[in-house]
């Protein structure tokens, strides 16, 4: 028998198991297999990412979920990838270039790829090991990288057939812009966030000249651009206006009155100046009333020449002239303060400026609507289903969707332009000449797709699409998609609408959502607060087994999870005790022979352990397959620690340890074998190394052994039977030890004194099964004596438990006039605490302002406090005798 270290070293284990899994293929999924198939596509990291604790979260629950359906008999393919990040490498190889004195212009488009490869070569994918580290058993067999050859030729097809259903065109459009980046942003790249500006309030001369209509607005460097005013027909404020245009300051244009319901009744004045070019309401508005376009701004925020005198000012530096101007000429009524929310760009955080841009777009309405349907009707669940609404509110006011980026680094798009004739090709491949004029000079489109526009193919690209392969077959749609809320809208509602576009079935059928990994005090990580927990040190100091079980105990739906070194100590701490355990039964296995098993009825504590083996295994998966994660590594723990260690090893001493009769030792030795094996199946999707270290180490095995914990089955009723006999009698002998402990405890009764108990009985029938188990209660109670009574005796303290009430006497056991101040003491304090609980539940202010687990915690305090007080006022009544 193998002889284990006395503590467990994580560092020791990990790498060595892992390498091992990989050498035997163990995570690669048969697309010829009967078996039935269950698939996941990981959400693909960044190429130039780093592990954080989002992705430990978010790569752990897919690979529990994995290696739990491996267990249950699935063919399992948990497709890996990386993502391309087009603006965020673009931006890191920038930089690095720039460190060495060269820009990507002088370099040329050509040459800049090439650099972008060879660095993503080089430094990219550096998370697949960091994943690896954390025990992900994706089949990195079939890594994909969002720009491969494969994922390029779906990406050129997807786009070529959605240009000739007219659901892709190009047009003039507002999009939000990054100077930094230089390119288009989609609505969800652009981050709003609260910043502090002004609101100015400035006079537009009315074009008779007599007076004047007074706007408001945060961005007055934008009415160079201006090519009208509109107030809401409705507005008592203009009723007598007759008026048809007036005068934009500073530029002196002539622009028209409009009157539009969109105009807001309550801000500012009701009067509100349009600028189509500057502002994506306002650009709704002209194109409602034809009117003319004047973009004033260049690409790098820079005021052009449609901005007169202000033409090269920093848009920011224009904002301070303009303002300058209208206060000299008499023009600037008043301004106020404003904190507003302003969109930033999500990669460099500059300031988002609205343009007027030729762009390519995704027509969304059609493709939504099958998206939506899609959740509607169930085709596709989302766990929990809270993020239904959320879902469905993003689909029904989705825009179209803005694809063309303007950066060098990501999937080109496949449009050309004859410099002829001005005709537009898409095409999948490079056109040899112009199918309209014959003529041979074409230039391809500069801009690339949008990241997102790749990804969205995802979960039918990597498998092979658009060729109809095996894989594809196999796996699509796939089974569940595990991801944070953050990217429901970037990334979830894309897929859905170009899988079911693409593929008539949607791409997953089940959708599970999982909330943030925040500081001990509930904070959102981030490097400024200095918060931030690194997965890769967590795995150095405790293990991943560790970090692993800690983040899928608190993973409730709907409830972000409050991460602390001291959390992710305490389930080290059951890590060791895991091993502890193994260390104690491969100790014992290796006295003597692991036989008779057959032969000798098992124990009592040996039926029990397996009955309980099987109802955990029964319950934890379908808690998994629900979704609930925190539920299952609950069931698991339970199991484990109070059922496994603290009760079943300690019962299975006296056998063990029986020298009289080898024959059940032999047989308790080999049953112990088959119980640590049934814990370590149990651990193994929440705690892979430690159980497969310790799993490949075991003399004996179930009959369905197989080469790899991986591959052994999930328990089963086959492998562990429920008997409900074995655990009624094993419930009767651990309430009542537990509840003799606990009154020793209570009444503080020297722990080392045996004590006699009397029993009185509410459910008859439980006599035999008190005296069946007589020895074992004694032994591990300390009792000395067990009597049934058909009444409580006198000073005696009383543990109701159910259908029968133990009394333990307390005459010559306890100083009784010292407990009974230690008593009423201990209950002034319980009604201090529930007393306080309680208040806070009623106080609106906190039930309406606390985040729910705190409200729930405070709860269970109260339950706590009122169920310890109720047995201190009963055991103080027992030394008044009033029993």
């Amino acid at each position: 028998m193998p002889e284990l270290d006395k503590t467990y070293q994580p560092q020791k284990v990990e790498n060595e198991i892992y390498a091992w899994w990989e050498q035997n293929h163990l995570f690669h999924a048969d697309e010829a297999s009967e078996k039935p198939p269950y698939s996941i596509v990981i959400p693909p990291p960044n190429v130039t990412g780093q592990l954080h604790i989002g992705h430990a979260l978010d790569n752990t629950l897919q690979d529990i979920l994995c290696r739990f359906k491996r267990m249950q008999g699935y063919e399992v393919l948990w497709m890996p990838g990386t993502d391309h990040a087009g603006i965020a490498t673009q931006n890191v190889v920038e930089r690095f270039l720039a460190s060495q004195g060269i820009s990507r212009h002088e370099l040329g488009r050509d040459k800049f790829i090439a650099k972008v490869w060879e660095w993503k070569e080089e430094y990219g994918g550096k998370i697949i090991g960091q994943l690896k580290r954390l025990g992900a058993s994706c089949d990195w067999q079939r890594l994909r990288f969002t720009m491969d050859e494969g994922l390029s030729q779906a990406v050129r097809e997807v786009f070529v057939e959605l240009f000739e259903a007219g659901l892709i065109y190009r047009g003039d459009y507002i999009i939000n812009w990054c100077p930094r980046c230089q390119t288009a942003l989609s609505d969800l790249e652009s981050e709003h966030k609260e910043v502090k500006g002004g609101l100015y309030y400035i006079k537009y001369p009315l074009a008779s000249g007599g007076g004047h209509i007074t706007i408001a607005t945060s961005r007055p460097e934008t009415m160079l651009g201006d090519v009208a005013v509109a107030i809401n027909p409705k507005d008592p404020r203009y009723e007598g206006l007759n008026e048809a245009e007036v005068i934009v300051p500073l530029v002196n244009r002539r622009v028209p009155i409009i009157k539009d319901a969109y105009v807001s009744l309550e801000f500012g004045t009701g009067a509100l100046k349009v600028t189509p070019a500057h502002d994506p309401n306002d650009f709704h508005l002209g194109v409602k009333h034809n009117l003319p376009l004047i973009k004033i701004m260049d690409e790098e925020g820079r005021i052009n020449q449609a901005g007169g005198a202000y033409a090269g000012l920093d848009r920011f530096a224009a904002r301070q002239r303009v303002l300058e101007d209208l206060e000299a000429q008499g023009l600037l009524e008043k301004q106020e303060e404003l904190n507003h929310a302003v969109g930033h760009c999500y990669r460099c955080a500059t300031m988002v400026e609205p343009l007027l841009s030729k762009q390519w777009f995704v027509k969304t309405e059609p493709l939504a609507q099958e998206a939506l349907n899609a959740v509607a009707t169930g085709k596709s669940k989302i766990f929990p289903a809270m993020w239904e609404k959320t879902y469905f509110e993003w689909l029904n006011n989705i825009r179209d969707w803005c694809i063309s980026r303007q950066i060098w680094w990501g999937h080109r798009i496949p449009a050309w332009y004859c410099e002829a004739c001005d005709e537009v090709i898409v095409a999948r491949q490079a056109p040899a000449s112009c199918p309209q004029c014959g003529g041979g000079n074409l230039r391809q489109d500069e801009d690339v797709l949008d990241t997102w526009f790749s990804s969205g193919l995802w979960p039918f690209s990597t498998m092979g699409w658009p060729a109809q392969t095996p894989t594809l077959q196999k796996f699509y749609p796939t089974s569940c998609l595990v991801t944070g809320f953050d990217i429901l809208f970037f990334w979830v509602a894309r897929m859905m609408m170009l899988g079911l576009k693409f593929m008539g079935e949607v791409p997953f059928r089940h959708i599970c959502i999982h909330a943030l990994v925040r500081d001990a005090e509930g904070q959102k990580m981030s490097k400024s607060k200095g918060n931030v927990l690194d997965p890769l040190l967590i795995i150095d100091e405790f293990g991943a087994d560790a970090f692993r079980f800690t983040l899928a105990a608190f993973a409730a739906q709907g409830r972000d999870i409050r991460m602390s070194f001291e959390r992710i100590e305490g389930y080290r701490n059951f890590v060791n005790k895991v091993w502890n355990a193994a260390r104690f039964a491969f100790m014992h296995a290796g006295r003597g022979p692991l036989s008779h098993a057959e032969e000798l009825a098992p124990l009592l504590e040996e039926r029990w352990i397996m009955s309980r083996a099987g109802q955990t295994a029964q319950a934890a998966g379908q808690a998994l397959d629900e979704y609930r994660f925190n539920e299952a590594a609950s069931l698991v723990y339970q199991f484990v620690w109070h059922e496994f260690c603290d009760w079943y090893l300690e019962l299975i001493k006296v056998p063990l340890n029986d020298e009289s009769n080898p024959a059940r030792q032999a047989a308790a030795r080999a049953r112990l074998m088959l119980a640590l094996d049934m814990v370590l199946r149990l651990l193994h999707p929440f705690m892979p190394f430690i159980s497969e270290h310790l799993w490949r180490q075991l003399p004996l095995k179930a009959p369905t052994q197989s080469f790899s914990l991986m591959k052994a089955a999930w328990p089963s009723e086959e492998l562990a039977p429920y008997d409900a006999p074995a655990e009624a009698q094993m419930r009767i002998l651990m309430e009542t030890v537990a509840a003799v402990r606990n009154l020793r405890g209570e009444m503080n009764i020297n722990p080392g004194l045996e004590i006699e108990v009397s029993v009185v009985l509410q459910e008859p029938g439980l006599k035999q099964a008190i005296l069946a188990q007589a020895a074992r209660i004694k032994s591990l109670a300390k009792i000395s004596e067990i009597t049934f009574a058909e009444s409580a005796p006198p000073n005696a303290a009383a543990a109701p438990i159910n259908g029968l009430t133990i009394y333990v006497g307390l005459l010559g056991l306890v100083d009784v006039e010292a407990e009974r101040a230690r008593l009423n003491k201990e209950i002034a304090k319980m009604q201090k605490q529930a007393a306080q609980s309680q208040g806070k539940l009623n106080n609106p202010g906190f039930t309406g302002s606390a985040p729910p687990e705190v409200i729930e915690k405070e709860r269970e305090k109260l339950a706590e406090a009122a169920s310890r007080l109720q047995r201190l006022e009963a055991n103080l009544k027992s030394l008044l005798g009033e029993n």
